[in-house]
């Protein structure tokens, strides 16, 4: 069985003036003709013409491919897993080159007007925007995003360092509640769930009492957030989560 160049054309996704070239150039010259002197390709022929496209794919010019696929004891499948490494390192440039524009996308949707050092002062290797897709998701059509986004946008190297000094202090005593076997709903804990839904408030949008139990269930039910309050103590995230809830039975919306 063998087909016409417009047939071939069609299949790969090419025109018939390129495969005309091909033929003109000895790449890849039909292993049959009719009577008419039509061009007819054959099985083997499209195996060619495939291995073509894909060095093609890969950056290669005509006359380097037409060495590789001549030279003397290389087959198909010697073919094939050359390409595969070959693609394969492209993909993983491809994916690194992807990964590094998400995160400068990401980093503009969240406007923190920090240069690359104060960022890292500031955040460490933590980077904030990686979360901002999920944020979105999450929280993107509510008034409570668009004033944190707001409020983000005005803030200066010396507001995001008394942040993390607030939150640093908040942390360092809640832990040491912990550690010192405080009942969740005690006065003292319950007050220092207080000062964490303060701080978001202040920093960030209204933190009414419905949406700090909802953050509480947040820091259990993704093991994200749980690990950052875990990795200080065991069980943190979930006695934080107990004292948000005792507190929002003082404060009720």
């Amino acid at each position: 069985m063998s087909l016409s160049v417009g047939q071939v054309a069609k299949l790969a996704g090419i025109t018939v003036r390129t495969l005309h070239h091909y033929d003109e150039i000895g790449l890849l010259t039909p292993g049959e003709r009719t009577h008419a002197g039509y061009r007819r390709y054959t099985d083997a022929d499209l195996i060619r013409l495939q291995q073509i496209l894909l060095y093609r794919e890969l950056g290669f010019p005509l006359d380097e491919i037409a060495v590789i696929l001549d030279a003397p004891h290389t087959d198909e499948l010697t073919h094939l897993r050359r390409q595969h490494e070959l693609l394969t390192r492209q993909a993983r440039r491809l994916n690194q080159v992807i990964n590094a524009v998400e995160r400068a996308l990401n980093a503009h949707t969240l406007d923190i007007p920090l240069t690359p050092d104060e960022r890292f002062e500031v955040f460490g290797t933590f980077t904030p925007e990686d979360h901002t897709p999920e944020v979105e998701r999450r929280w993107g059509d509510t008034p409570h995003y668009a004033e944190s986004r707001r409020r983000v946008a005005t803030y200066t190297k010396a507001d995001w360092l008394q942040i993390k000094a607030e939150a640093a202090a908040l942390l360092d005593d809640l832990t040491a509640a912990y550690k010192a076997g405080l009942p969740a709903d005690s006065d003292h804990t319950m007050n220092l769930a207080e000062r964490h839904r303060g701080h978001i408030s202040r920093w960030f949008y209204p933190c009414t009492p419905d949406i700090h139990q909802g953050l509480g269930e947040l820091y259990v039910t993704d093991p994200r957030f749980t690990s950052t309050y875990d990795r200080h103590a065991p069980g943190l995230a979930a006695y934080l989560r107990l004292a948000i809830h005792a507190n929002a039975a003082r404060h009720p919306s």
